[in-house]
C-alpha cells in the first residue's frame, strides 16, 4: 500500500470510531475487509489512527466538519505534511482537497487545546501545577518502548546483545538499572529470542522503578494484590529472588500469568480471595485500578472514555483496596500503593486520607513521576505498619 492509501484507510477507521465503535474494533473491522494489507501497512495505519486519537478534541475543534477526513487533514497539517502529495494523487488515496478543508478553525477552550476533557482540566491543573500544559502536550506524542531485563536469566549487557541479533536496538535506561529503552525494532520484540526465552519483558521504566525502590530486607511473604497480567509479580520475583503470591479480584485477568511465569523462570503462586490471610504478609504491592492518566500516550481512548462518574467510582475503589490490603499485612510489614496516574486525587490524597484514618501506619517514601522520554507517569508510596509495643 502507498502512503496515500494508508491515509484513506485511516479516514475510514476514524469514521467508524466517530460512529461509536472502539479503536480496536474499528481497526480489526478494517483489517478483516482488507486482507491484502501487509503487517507494515497495518502498523502504519494503526500509528496514524492513534496519533489522531491522542489529539482528538483539538483536531476535531479545528475542523470544518466532524468526519474522519477532516480529522486526518487537521492531524497532517499539524505535522507539517504536504497534503497535495497524498490527496487526489491515486485511485486508492483520498480525493482531492478543497480550499475550505484547509482553513482550520481556532481552538478556543483551554481544555480542548490541551486535549484534556473539560470537566477534568481544573483537576489536571491542580494536580500538575506548572507542569500541567507540558504533560498534556507530552501525552499527544507516542511513548517510547521499554523492556525489563529479567535478572533471573541474565543482565542488561546480555539482553542488549541478544536483542541485537534479532534486529532490536536498545540502550540502558539512565535511572532504572533493569530497564532498556528500545530505539529500533520494537515491532520485533514478541518474536525475538530474548522475549521468548524470558530474558526480557515489556514493562515501562517508571513501573520498574517502583519495585526497585522497595527495601530488599522484607520479613514475610510478598503479595501482589492487584496482579492483573502479572508484570509486577514477575518483577518482584526477579528483584527479591523469592516466591511471590499473586491475587486479583478478577481471576480471569491472571489467566496468562502461569505461562509468563514459566517462561521467565519465576515462582509465582496464585492465591484466591478466600485464601488470603490477615496479618500474614510482610509486603503487599497494590498497583490499583486508576484513570491511567500517566499512560494515556499508550491508551488514548482511556483519556476520552473516562467520565466524572467513573472517576469517582475509581477513587472509592482505591480507598477500599488500601484498607483491605492493609489488613493483610503483619506489624512491621510494608504496603506499596501505586497508580499509573498523575492526578493528586488518586495519589497523595488517597494515601493521606488512609494515614489519617489508620494511625499505626507511617509513610517511608513517596514518588511522583511525570510522563516524559524516560517513562510513563507513575505514582508510588511505600507505607510501613508500625510494630506493636
Amino acid at each position: 500500500m502507498t502512503p496515500s492509501a494508508h491515509i484513506a484507510a485511516t479516514i475510514e477507521i476514524l469514521d467508524l470510531i466517530l460512529s461509536g465503535q472502539s479503536a480496536e474494533v474499528s481497526i480489526n473491522k478494517w483489517v478483516r475487509s482488507n486482507r491484502f494489507a501487509g503487517s507494515s501497512d497495518r502498523r502504519a495505519i494503526r500509528d496514524l489512527v492513534f496519533d489522531a486519537l491522542r489529539q482528538k478534541n483539538s483536531l476535531i475543534k479545528q475542523s470544518n466538519s466532524i468526519s474522519g477526513r477532516a480529522w486526518v487533514i487537521a492531524l497532517l497539517q499539524g505535522q507539517g505534511v504536504n497534503l497535495d502529495q497524498y490527496f487526489g494523487t491515486s485511485e486508492y488515496g483520498p480525493p482531492k482537497l478543497t480550499v475550505s478543508e484547509l482553513n482550520l478553525l481556532p481552538v478556543e477552550r483551554e481544555s480542548d487545546l490541551h486535549d484534556i476533557q473539560d470537566w477534568l482540566w481544573p483537576k489536571w491543573k491542580e494536580s500538575l501545577g506548572k507542569d500541567a500544559e507540558n504533560v498534556a502536550y507530552t501525552l499527544k506524542k507516542r511513548a517510547n518502548i521499554f523492556l525489563r531485563v529479567n535478572t533471573n536469566k541474565g543482565n542488561r549487557e546480555q539482553s542488549i546483545d541478544t536483542l541485537k541479533k534479532d534486529g532490536i536496538i536498545s540502550e540502558p535506561h539512565p535511572n532504572v538499572c533493569t530497564a532498556l529503552k528500545v530505539t529500533k525494532g520494537s515491532r520485533k520484540i514478541r518474536n525475538s529470542q530474548a522475549y521468548k526465552t524470558g530474558l526480557v519483558e515489556i514493562q515501562d521504566a517508571s513501573s520498574q522503578a517502583s519495585v526497585l525502590s522497595i527495601n530488599l530486607n522484607q520479613n514475610g511473604p510478598i503479595l501482589d494484590f492487584c496482579a492483573g497480567g502479572g508484570g509486577k509479580a514477575l518483577a518482584l520475583n526477579a528483584y527479591f529472588k523469592q516466591p511471590i503470591y499473586a491475587h486479583d479480584a478478577n481471576v480471569q485477568r491472571m489467566k496468562d500469568l502461569p505461562l509468563r511465569a514459566k517462561r521467565s523462570g519465576s515462582d509465582i503462586r496464585i492465591v484466591k480471595s478466600e485464601n488470603l490471610k490477615k496479618s500474614f504478609y510482610g509486603l503487599v504491592f497494590c498497583d490499583v485500578p486508576c484513570s491511567g492518566s500517566g499512560a494515556w500516550r499508550r491508551d488514548p481512548e482511556g483519556k476520552w472514555s473516562l467520565t466524572q462518574k467513573k472517576y469517582e467510582n475509581l477513587l472509592l475503589m482505591q480507598e477500599n483496596i488500601l484498607v483491605t490490603a492493609a489488613n493483610l499485612i503483619k506489624p512491621g510489614g510494608y504496603l506499596v500503593y501505586a497508580t499509573c496516574s498523575v492526578l493528586i486525587d488518586e495519589n497523595g490524597s488517597q494515601v493521606r486520607k488512609f494515614l489519617k484514618n489508620f494511625s499505626e501506619w507511617t509513610i517511608e517514601e513517596e514518588n511522583s513521576l511525570i510522563p516524559n522520554s524516560l517513562g510513563d507517569g507513575f505514582y508510588f508510596s511505600i507505607l510501613k505498619k508500625l510494630a506493636k509495643n
